[in-house]
């Protein structure tokens, strides 16, 4: 009787055992969803980890101390050039002769411009007079209207002859004073491109100058950063040889047309604070933009990420290797197939970013981060 007893416990404690085994079992979906899909077998994404970072950087544009205003000059006249007054670098003034060429040839024409003034005026007063005379005999009616009126196209074809003449002496004059080169305001002197000795056609430049003393910064900007450079805008510009010395710049001239060689666009940048006398022409200036100087923290995600449902963008988020919708709210397109995120989305958050629209809500999904092989 004992031994049937004790048979019938066990019995009933392996019973109670086994019940308790599969009542665990049937408590934990996660295992026995694990148990019937093999990690082989789950959907495979590509996904990212979302970072900040810097959407439009401090770039440091380098260029060259200018000036606001540079005159090439030349002479106006063809000559040989007989003196040279200045060298580069040379301070000058409004009025100072720069250079000059050979007045022989000129002289001479000017001699033989006041020689002809001088013919002209003789030959002006000869029909002056006979004109004069001759009307008092046509008024009694001594003399042809016919003949007073020929001598009357003489005094006006001398006078024009005499206008001509003095315009001619003017002329000659003028040509004399171009023989002279001279500033035509304060400024320096940038190059000296003719010596003395040489044979200088009208126009040709033979003196560079930097006139007044407003200074600019040239550079020259790749066309996927010209957007930076609009007028008006202001920069902050450092100079090689005198680190410790910043001034406040604002940009007055951007080219509408790239350089055909370069690519790149000429900008001129106006030193708005009235620089030291140590800022000098042609040296090395870099300009960064005050706005975007520091840079500015923004996030950035493919737009294959976004998972676009009516009016709403969202993005799949990877938790634990499962899925789930996030609300984003997009701001401005960014490099490339790229779109800001201003809410919704911080550094850290796992998202998937290629085939959102295959995805369910809480799906277990494998990962394979962008540039990786799988996780």
């Amino acid at each position: 009787m004992k031994q049937g007893r004790k048979k019938y416990w066990i019995t009933v404690i392996v019973l109670c055992a086994i019940s308790l085994m599969s009542l665990a079992g049937c408590n934990n979906p996660l295992e026995q969803e694990s148990k019937q899909a093999s990690p082989e077998l789950l959907p495979l994404v590509t996904s990212m980890v979302i970072s900040a970072q810097n959407t439009q950087p401090a770039h440091l544009f380098s260029g060259e101390v200018r000036a606001r205003y540079e005159a090439v000059l030349g002479f106006r006249i063809p000559g040989k050039v007989i003196s040279r007054h200045v060298e580069t670098g040379t301070r000058v003034k409004a009025g100072d002769l720069l250079m000059q060429v050979d007045p022989k040839d000129i002289k001479e024409a000017v001699t033989a411009a006041r020689a002809q003034v001088d013919a002209a005026e003789s030959q002006y007063r000869l029909a002056a007079d006979l004109l004069k005379r001759f009307k008092a005999l046509y008024k009694k009616d001594y003399m042809s209207k016919s003949e007073i009126d020929r001598y009357q196209n003489d005094a006006d074809s001398a006078r024009a002859v005499l206008k001509q003449a003095r315009a001619q002496r003017t002329q000659a004059g003028n040509q004399l004073d171009y023989c002279n080169l001279k500033a035509d305001s304060n400024g320096v002197v940038l190059d000296v491109r003719a010596e003395t000795g040489q044979v200088v056609a009208a126009g040709m430049p033979v003196v560079i100058m930097a006139k007044g003393d407003q200074r600019e910064v040239e550079i020259f900007v790749p066309e996927n950063q010209v957007a930076q450079f609009s007028p008006g805008s202001l920069f902050h510009v450092s100079f090689w040889a005198l680190p410790d010395l910043v001034v406040q710049g604002q940009v007055r001239y951007v080219s509408p047309v790239a350089d055909p060689i370069t690519r790149t666009y000429k900008a001129r940048i106006t030193l708005i604070d009235d620089p030291p006398d140590t800022v000098r022409l042609g040296m090395t200036a870099s300009a960064v933009s005050a706005e975007h100087e520091g840079g500015s923290s923004k996030i950035f995600i493919p737009l294959s990420a976004v998972y676009q449902t009516g009016d709403m963008p969202m993005v799949w988020v990877i938790k634990n290797h499962r899925t789930g919708l996030q609300k984003i709210k997009p701001g401005k397109a960014g490099p490339g197939e790229e779109i800001e995120v201003i809410e919704g989305l911080s550094p850290g958050d796992e998202i998937v970013t290629t085939g959102v629209h295959k995805l369910s809500q809480g799906q277990q999904v494998r990962t394979q981060r962008q540039g990786t092989k799988d996780l």
